[in-house]
């Protein structure tokens, strides 16, 4: 399996790397068989965090006894020093390691002071000094952020969102990172699952040799797709070209990535389903949609108190509320015409 050097950590990591989100959603037994299959497929590198519950403990318990073959990493978005380092110590524990290969700071609001002695970069150098992390880098959303990043000099990876639909933007990013020799980790590479062609995000992704996408893994048959096209490694075609090309045209622009920063809501909106309706309608088995349950999830936008905290939060500067207000027009429409097919 292609492994791609991860900037100056010299870490050599699998081009389909694994993103453990989605396994805490699935039993342990699951989730144990699921990650050591691809183990044995090839995959070495798995990324997690301290904020997706369970799943640092699955896969402490899959990696066992293989942990010095893998290159894990894992996050914190912890705001203090010691609060940093209770996560590091939780992680290394739930993870059975004695050192963890890359910790990121995750999706800070801006850049941790690393002059800070009680702030959050202070817990990962004392970490780091004493062994425990070997590598430092950061996650986020916001461009800026990232641009800072990349610019103090004191990350060694970024973690960003990353895919087809991405404009020059987040390229400059990408090139950034290169000429800075910094890993560059893509996240949502399925843009929160709304592109549904695989083939053309592996392409796509291909064509950048510094990008390693975590790809979301929760199911066999999501492993067994992307194992598949790692064995006939497809490069880009005019048929993928056409594709991503009809994407962009339909997609690009104020929609939801997803991310669910805009969460906490306090009129309990189920934001990131709900402000991405019309895509998921028309781009997925709209059927599950047509339920009692997400008709009374979709109307509890009537019920926005109108606090602005989503919009405040939206990375990507959507005006959350107004946007809610258009998915649930268009989802009446559709429920009008469907729900009874």
């Amino acid at each position: 399996m292609e492994k791609v050097r991860l900037g100056r950590t010299e870490l050599m990591v699998t081009k389909t790397a694994f993103g453990a989100l989605p396994i805490q959603r699935i039993s342990k037994a699951d989730a144990v068989k699921l990650v050591r299959r691809a183990y044995e497929a090839g995959i070495n590198y798995f990324d997690t965090a301290n904020m997706y519950t369970d799943s640092e403990e699955k896969l402490g318990e899959a990696l066992e006894g293989i942990r010095q073959n893998v290159v894990i990493s894992t996050k914190s978005g912890g705001g203090d020093k010691k609060t940093v380092l209770s996560h590091i110590e939780k992680s290394l524990r739930d993870m059975r390691t004695d050192y963890i290969d890359l910790f990121q700071f995750h999706n800070p609001a801006k850049l941790p002071d690393i002059n800070d002695p009680d702030g959050p970069f202070a817990a990962a150098l004392e970490m780091q000094r004493k062994g425990y992390i070997r590598h430092i880098g950061i996650t986020n959303h916001r461009l800026y952020v990232a641009q800072e990043a990349i610019a103090s000099g004191n990350f060694e990876t970024l973690q960003f969102p990353f895919c087809y639909l991405t404009t020059e933007k987040e390229l400059g990013l990408v090139r950034d990172c290169e000429k800075a020799d910094m890993g560059f980790i893509a996240m949502k590479g399925l843009s929160g699952g709304l592109l549904n062609n695989a083939e053309a995000c592996y392409a796509f992704m291909k064509e950048y040799p510094n990008v390693v996408p975590i790809w979301g893994i929760q199911h066999e048959w999501e492993l067994d797709q992307w194992l598949e096209l790692t064995r006939r490694d497809p490069g880009m075609t005019p048929a993928l070209k056409a594709v991503i090309e009809a994407d962009r045209k339909e997609l690009v622009g104020s929609f939801c990535r997803s991310c669910g920063y805009c969460l906490p809501c306090a009129a309990g909106i189920d934001i990131p389903q709900a402000a991405r309706m019309s895509a998921l309608l028309r781009r997925s088995p709209y059927r599950p949609y047509m339920s009692d349950e997400w008709h009374a999830k979709m109307h509890k936008i009537e019920e926005c108190v109108h606090c602005d905290a989503c919009k405040s939060r939206c990375p990507y500067g959507l005006d959350t509320p107004n946007l809610l207000v258009e998915m649930l027009k268009d989802y009446d429409a559709f429920y009008a015409e469907h729900h009874n097919d």
